[in-house]
């Protein structure tokens, strides 16, 4: 799969297309809530996480690993689930985003690039 950059927008539509193509019902997704990117596509969080910095220059603190789920309803559609988000640095200390703060930065960003 491709990794693809999303600045502006990309559609649910679109996302649903790679989930078909990759994993079945999700797309994996990570999310710079610094820059207010993120990175869809890839195979694993890490290679996204990898773009995005080496591209992008996003910083490991503001990177945060998600899956889409296109079908599901906006109130789930979001898992915050990677193996990236394990930042005991930073207090994250497992996969989920323990954040709330962190969640609803990911969540308003994600909102604001995925279109209908």
């Amino acid at each position: 799969m491709t990794i693809r950059i999303v600045k502006d927008s990309i559609k649910k539509s679109e996302l649903a297309d790679m989930a078909r193509q990759g994993f079945g019902d999700l797309v994996k997704a990570v999310v710079d809530v610094e820059q207010g990117i993120m990175a869809v596509g890839g195979e694993l969080h890490a290679d996204e996480e990898t773009i995005l910095t080496e591209q992008e220059r996003s910083k490991r603190d503001y990177t945060w690993g998600v899956n889409l789920y296109p079908a599901k309803s906006a109130a789930e559609w979001i898992e915050f689930d990677s193996m990236i988000n394990l930042k005991p640095s930073l207090g994250n200390r497992s996969r989920d985003v323990e954040s709330r703060e962190a969640q609803s930065k990911i969540r308003a960003i994600i909102k604001k690039l995925v279109v209908d």
